[in-house]
């Protein structure tokens, strides 16, 4: 089984070339699904959550917006949310793992490098396009202003320096380009696998 990482920045396209890794037969877990399913009712974050941070338990799971609020008026609190969340991801990964039979794996994590979850990896994909149309698609979605969008980029790993560090770079300029860069990616990786 080879373990391909994808990354990128916010509005990047990661998700879209997710499901094109999928459609060429790979299997494909979400970071970002895998901790919808730990907040939503009867989710394994639910409980801890409910403890440690009553506040952020909305109609029987946790709620995104209270913990934004809980972070916002103590900027300490993520380091607890971190520590409750992160292990639970992190098995919520390794039961995906267990079960998969397909020859490729994409883990599909947005802070792969900053977590330093690249180093558990065969290789890793970020994709990438310039930056306004980066803030194009994500103020197009409605649900942030350009200033939610800002801080969210200043956190997280200039774009350059994530493609600096990736095997591969997968443009998503436009459908077309996108899905034959990871047509490519899966060939190449397949070519090694058989060698």
């Amino acid at each position: 089984m080879f373990l391909l990482g994808l990354t990128g920045s916010i509005g990047m396209g990661k998700s879209t070339t997710a499901k094109m890794f999928q459609e060429l037969g790979c299997a494909v877990w979400d970071a970002d699904a895998a901790v919808h399913r730990l907040y939503s009712k009867n989710g394994l974050a639910v409980e801890p959550f409910s403890k440690v941070f009553p506040e952020s338990f909305v109609n029987g799971e946790v709620s995104r917006p209270a913990l934004k609020q809980i972070i916002q008026s103590d900027p300490s609190a993520l380091k607890r949310i971190e520590t409750i969340v992160h292990p639970l991801v992190a098995k919520d990964r390794a039961d995906f793992l267990a079960d998969v039979k397909s020859d490729i794996v994409v883990l599909d994590i947005p802070l792969l490098f900053e977590t330093g979850g690249d180093a558990a990896m065969d290789a890793t994909a970020c994709v990438f396009v310039d930056d306004e149309t980066q803030e194009a698609r994500v103020l197009e979605r409605g649900t942030m202003t350009r200033d939610q969008f800002l801080a969210i980029k200043a956190k997280q790993m200039p774009a350059a320096e994530k493609c600096a560090k990736s095997t591969y770079v997968i443009q998503t300029d436009t459908l077309e380009h996108a899905t034959s860069q990871v047509q490519k990616v899966v060939s190449t990786i397949r070519s090694q696998l058989n060698a």
